[in-house]
C-alpha cells in the first residue's frame, strides 16, 4: 500500500484576527480521507498491452480509473479484471512508461461533465481538449448522475420525421428523431462523406461526432472541410485516432454517449454520428483477449457481442419532458463481408441500415446507397400513405431493371415485348440520375417534390405515362 499525505500550509490569506477559525479550516482540509489518505498499490507485472497491481483489490471495481505515476509522469488506465490479490490494468496511454513497484491509485468511476461550451470543441476520449482552445468549462455533477438511460417503458414513444437533405434517405430509408440508423459499407466506399452530409441536418439542436479510429491526418479535414464551420459550431467531436491505445479507442464511444445524453437530458434534439462501430469492436475484442477471454466468432469474444447493445441501446427517444439522441451508425464491413459477426449483430440491434454498394460506386452514382438492400424500420411513420405506394413501385421497378441487366447487356432484351420492363428501362436511369448528389450540392428540402421535377423534365413529349 503506498499513502499520499498531503502537508498542511497555513497561508497569508488566513484571518489573523480569529486563529481558531483558521485552525479549524485547516483542520477539514486534511480531515477527509479521501486527502489524507490515498489508498494504492504497485505495479508487479507489466506486458505490452496491460499491467497487474496489488494492493487495491478491495476497494477496486470494474471500470474505475486508475492513475499511474512513473518517472516521466502520470498516466491513466481502467480496471478490466479483480482476482483478490491483483487487478488488471488496460492503459490509456503506452503501458512502455510502466515499471515494478511504480505506485498505482485508484481514482474510482471515470465521469464527464459536460458543459454548454463544448460545442465547437473536439476532445479526445478523457474529455480533455485536443484543439489547442482553452480549457473546458465542467457541468454540474448532479447533471452527470441524471443522465441515465430510461427504462424502455420511461421512454417516449418515436414520432416525427425530419428531412436530412439527401434525397436518396429521404425516399427511401427516411429517418425519425430517436432512431437508430447504421450505414454499412467496405473501406473506400464513401460512408464517412454520407455521414458528414447526414450530420449537416438542420433539424438537430447539437450534434456529436465519434470519430473512432480514424487516420489522423484525417480529422481535420473531416471536421473543417467536411463538416464545415457552419455545423460545426453546434458539434462536439470526441476524437480517438488508429494510433492510440485500445482503451481510448474502447473509451471513446462511451465519452461521445455521455455528451449526448447529456444535452438530451436538457431537451436537446441531438444527432450522434459515431464513425466506427466496427473499429470499436475491434478495440473491445483487443482488451478482452488481454484479459485471457477466448474467442467465440471470428477472433471475437462473447464480451463483444454483450458490449455492442449495452453502448447502442442508450441511444434514442428520453424520458418524458426530454429530448432525443438519434444515431447514425457506420459499420466498416471486413472484406465487404456484410454476415461478418459485428455487422450481423450491429443490424440485429439499430432500427434499419442503409447498405452501400462498392459496385454503385464504381459506376460514379454518389451517394452509393442500394435502395433494395436498405430499409428503415421506422419508414412507416414517416411516410404518407401515397409516399408509401410510391417507394414501393420505385423498388419494384428498380428491381425489375437491375434483375434484367445481364440479358440487356447480352443484346437480348426488346423493347415492346414486355411494357413494365420498358417502364424500368426508360425509368430507372432517371430515378438514378435525380438520386446522385454531392457534399456540394445543396440539401433537398423536399426529396419527392425534386425527383418529380426531375423525371418531368426529362420526360420526352410522345411518351405516354402510366396513369
Amino acid at each position: 500500500m503506498t499513502l499520499s499525505l498531503p502537508t498542511a500550509r497555513f497561508t497569508s490569506d488566513m484571518p489573523r484576527d480569529n486563529p481558531l477559525d483558521a485552525l479549524d479550516r485547516a483542520w477539514r482540509g486534511i480531515a477527509d480521507e479521501r486527502t489524507l489518505v490515498r489508498r494504492g498499490g504497485r505495479i508487479t507485472e507489466v506486458s505490452p498491452t496491460h499491467y497487474r497491481v496489488r494492493g487495491i483489490s478491495d476497494t477496486a471495481r470494474l471500470g474505475d480509473m486508475v492513475e499511474h505515476r512513473s518517472r516521466v509522469g502520470s498516466r491513466h488506465g481502467e480496471i478490466v479484471q479483480i482476482s483478490p490479490d491483483q487487478v488488471l490494468v488496460a492503459p490509456y496511454e503506452t503501458s512502455g512508461d510502466a515499471g515494478v513497484s511504480d505506485p498505482v491509485f485508484n481514482l474510482g468511476p471515470f465521469t464527464v461533465l459536460p458543459h454548454p461550451t463544448w460545442r465547437g470543441r473536439a476532445i479526445d476520449a478523457l474529455a480533455r481538449p485536443i484543439d489547442g482552445g482553452p480549457p473546458l468549462a465542467k457541468g454540474d455533477p448532479d447533471d452527470a448522475a441524471l443522465a441515465v438511460q430510461p427504462s424502455a417503458l420511461a421512454r417516449q414513444r418515436v414520432g416525427s420525421s425530419f428531412h436530412t437533405g439527401v434525397k436518396v434517405i429521404d425516399i427511401f430509408t427516411p429517418i425519425c428523431f430517436g432512431q437508430r440508423l447504421g450505414i454499412f459499407a467496405g473501406s473506400g466506399v464513401g460512408k464517412s462523406t454520407l455521414l458528414a452530409m447526414l450530420a449537416s441536418a438542420e433539424a438537430f439542436d447539437t450534434v456529436v461526432v465519434a470519430l473512432i479510429g480514424e487516420r489522423g491526418r484525417e480529422v481535420r479535414e473531416f471536421l473543417e472541410d467536411t463538416i464545415g464551420p457552419a455545423c460545426m459550431a453546434k458539434t462536439v467531436a470526441v476524437v480517438s485516432t488508429s494510433d492510440e491505445s485500445a482503451m481510448m479507442r474502447k473509451r471513446a464511444p462511451d465519452t461521445a454517449m455521455r455528451v449526448a445524453e447529456h444535452f438530451s437530458m436538457k431537451g436537446d434534439r441531438v444527432l450522434l454520428v459515431l464513425d466506427s462501430i466496427t473499429r470499436f469492436a475491434h478495440a473491445l475484442r483487443e482488451v478482452a483477449t488481454g484479459t485471457g477471454e477466448p474467442p467465440v466468432a471470428r477472433g471475437y469474444p462473447a464480451s463483444v457481442f454483450t458490449d455492442l447493445p449495452k453502448l447502442l441501446e442508450r441511444a434514442g427517444p428520453g424520458a418524458e419532458g426530454s429530448g432525443s439522441v438519434t444515431a447514425i451508425i457506420s459499420v466498416l464491413i471486413d472484406g465487404d463481408d456484410h454476415n461478418d459477426p459485428v455487422a450481423d449483430s450491429v443490424r440485429g440491434i439499430l432500427d434499419g441500415h442503409v447498405v452501400l454498394d462498392r459496385t454503385i460506386a464504381e459506376q460514379g452514382r454518389y451517394p452509393p446507397v442500394n435502395p433494395l438492400s436498405s430499409i428503415s424500420r421506422l419508414a412507416p411513420k414517416a411516410w404518407s400513405d401515397d409516399q408509401r405506394k410510391l417507394v414501393t413501385q420505385l423498388k419494384s421497378m428498380i428491381s425489375r431493371y437491375e434483375d434484367t441487366r445481364d440479358i440487356r447487356l447480352l443484346g437480348a432484351y426488346q423493347a415492346g415485348a414486355d411494357g413494365e420492363l420498358d417502364a424500368a428501362v426508360r425509368q430507372v436511369p432517371l430515378i438514378y440520375e435525380a438520386m446522385t448528389q454531392t457534399p456540394r450540392d445543396r440539401p433537398s428540402p423536399d426529396a419527392f417534390a425534386d425527383l418529380a421535377r426531375h423525371l418531368k423534365s426529362k420526360e420526352r413529349p410522345n411518351a405516354v405515362q402510366p396513369g
